[in-house]
């Protein structure tokens, strides 16, 4: 009998040093991954940043040289007006050659100041810090690092863009990885293509991120699929509801402010797709009509 209860007692005792050592296990795990989701998030945050700081001095930079023309032809515009209003009093034909003047000037002045607006939303500048497409594997490896199961494909000749194009692409994609993250979780594989044409190029990212929470626990990721049958109601919805949000805003700005396209939608059943089609980035060169080169 005694021996019995030894022997239980010392099941017991391992039992509960298992479940010790279990919990202690766990804990750790648990904080190697916030540890690894800190690190994630501080490389994220310094790209974040690094970008918007090279945005803002690149616009600036350009706005203040078309500033600088603009004073100077205002000042032109000023002379004129001078000149014309006491030649104008002897002679009326030096006020209408002067008027004339004014106007090209005025118009001059016009076109510049629409050349700012542009370079303001479009940030076209030779900037000193910006990310290039060819880096993008590495913002691939830290969306991995934080989780995602990232595959990546590309087809047609690669070309270089303007720095602006460029960083509008990188952006729209490191936004779409993130809300990848952020609403489909750990495990989310995503696919990203990027295709070239002549003068067009469009990057896609389509996630699974519903089938990813499934997988999570434990649940088959088919089994929504093979129960459930989706009208047509559902799937036009799922094409044509729109779909709010800043980051949605602002990749939708993005893509438009280079002539392009921009769709977005949730995949009935596997996740999000998001798509942005840009037909003539390779030459395009402003927005409104307005050319940068003039």
């Amino acid at each position: 009998m005694l021996l019995i209860f030894g022997l239980a007692g010392i099941a017991a005792f391992l039992v509960l040093v298992t479940i010790v050592l279990l919990v202690a296990w766990l804990r750790a795990k648990r904080g190697r991954a916030n540890q690894r989701h800190d690190r994630v998030d501080a490389e994220l945050d310094v790209i974040d940043l690094e970008l918007s700081l090279a945005e803002q001095n690149g616009r600036l930079r350009i706005i203040r040289e078309l500033h600088e023309v603009v004073v100077h032809d205002v000042s032109v515009i000023i002379s004129q007006a001078d000149g014309a209003r006491y030649a104008g009093e002897a002679d009326p034909t030096v006020a209408v050659r002067s008027a004339a003047v004014i106007a090209d000037a005025a118009r001059s002045v016009l076109a510049d100041l629409r050349r700012v607006m542009t370079v303001v939303h479009e940030g076209e500048a030779e900037l000193q810090v910006h990310p290039k497409l060819k880096s993008v594997r590495e913002l691939f490896k830290i969306m991995r690092e934080a989780g995602l199961r990232v595959t990546f494909e590309e087809t047609g000749e690669r070309y270089d863009l303007k720095p602006g194009a460029e960083l509008a692409v990188y952006r729209i994609l490191q936004e779409s990885l993130s809300n990848a993250l952020k609403h489909g979780g750990e495990g989310t594989e995503v696919q990203v293509v990027f295709t070239w044409t002549d003068e067009g190029f469009q990057v896609k990212i389509d996630d699974d991120g519903v089938r990813a929470s499934q997988r999570r626990e434990g649940l088959d990721p088919n089994d929504e699929s093979r129960t459930r049958t989706y009208d047509i109601g559902e799937d036009l919805t799922a094409l044509t509801g729109v779909v709010h949000g800043a980051g949605i805003t602002e990749m939708k700005e993005r893509t438009e402010l280079f002539g392009g396209v921009f769709t977005a939608y949730v995949v009935p059943g596997v996740g999000f797709s998001i798509a942005a089609s840009f037909p003539s980035l390779r030459y395009h060169n402003g927005i409104h009509g307005v050319n940068l080169d003039a």
